[in-house]
């Protein structure tokens, strides 16, 4: 399996650092354990993971044993320092039976310098989310687009990282699972797997079951950009304050954008 290089770079995210490295011509956001340094961004992160494992406890029930995604989501919030009480009152709440209903909501438009950008939300309230989401879009002097107006430069992609030195034994893991690996990556000591979204429970299960239990670095499905948009200082900063104030939306779950 031929190597590319890469190239790795920092940008801020809700005071919350993520490293992208761009493999293959792609980009893709992993999320550092490092935590927001004040008690309002904090309590910011701690609401919205509490809102997806709710959700996810909720919709594929209460045991992470059986339920891979809330396993995966339980252990990233745990790596971002989030509280074991607020965890477990998400899961509590939904073995409950609370009766709260959020649905998913994606926006996309294009935000400073003409960079793509996708929003993801948790919502009880469509039309509230996107009055807001479109107010943040028109203050940053950004514009807000149709659903599908730049999805299309992702990929939506399960996204594992983890340690190892044999990419070939991980890549034979995974053809013998008969997984539909986009690309696998090496270097560093980390193996990096990317699958189509899709693939996500049988990509994870494959390796964990070659290589037993695994501390994962990186266990998600994330939009990965087909290409990276350079900004300028000034564009750059613009897009900063323009993801501040996404953030700042009790909605708002993840940002993606190309901008590089």
């Amino acid at each position: 399996m031929a190597r590319s290089d890469y190239i790795a770079q920092s940008v801020t995210f809700t005071q919350f650092h993520f490293n992208w490295i761009i493999i293959m011509g792609r980009a893709y956001q992993n999320r550092k354990d490092s935590m927001a340094k004040t008690s309002d961004a904090k309590a910011r992160v701690y609401s919205k993971y509490a809102r997806e494992i709710y959700v996810k406890a909720k919709s594929g029930g209460v045991d992470p044993a059986g339920n891979l995604v809330l396993r995966s989501l339980i252990e990233r919030a745990k790596k971002d320092q989030v509280p074991t009480h607020v965890i477990d009152k998400a899961i509590d709440k939904a073995k409950g039976g609370g009766d709260e209903d959020f649905a998913t909501a994606r926006y996309e438009g294009f935000g400073p310098g003409g960079c793509l950008v996708i929003v993801d939300c948790l919502t009880d309230n469509p039309n509230r989310t996107f009055g807001d989401v479109r107010q943040c879009f028109t203050k940053a002097k950004c514009k807000i687009g149709a659903q599908g107006s730049v999805g299309h430069m992702f990929d939506h992609s399960a996204i594992f990282v983890f340690a190892s030195d044999d990419e070939e034994a991980v890549l034979e893991a995974l053809m013998m699972a008969d997984v539909d690996v986009t690309d696998i990556e090496s270097g560093d000591g980390r193996v990096t797997v990317f699958a189509p979204h899709a693939e996500y429970f049988k990509a994870r299960q494959a390796v964990v079951d070659a290589f037993g239990e695994l501390d994962f670095e990186v266990d998600e499905i994330q939009f990965i950009p087909q290409t990276t948009s350079p900004l300028s200082d000034e564009e750059q900063a613009a897009l900063d304050k323009f993801i501040d104030m996404l953030d700042d939306l009790e909605d708002v779950q993840n940002v993606y954008h190309n901008a590089g």
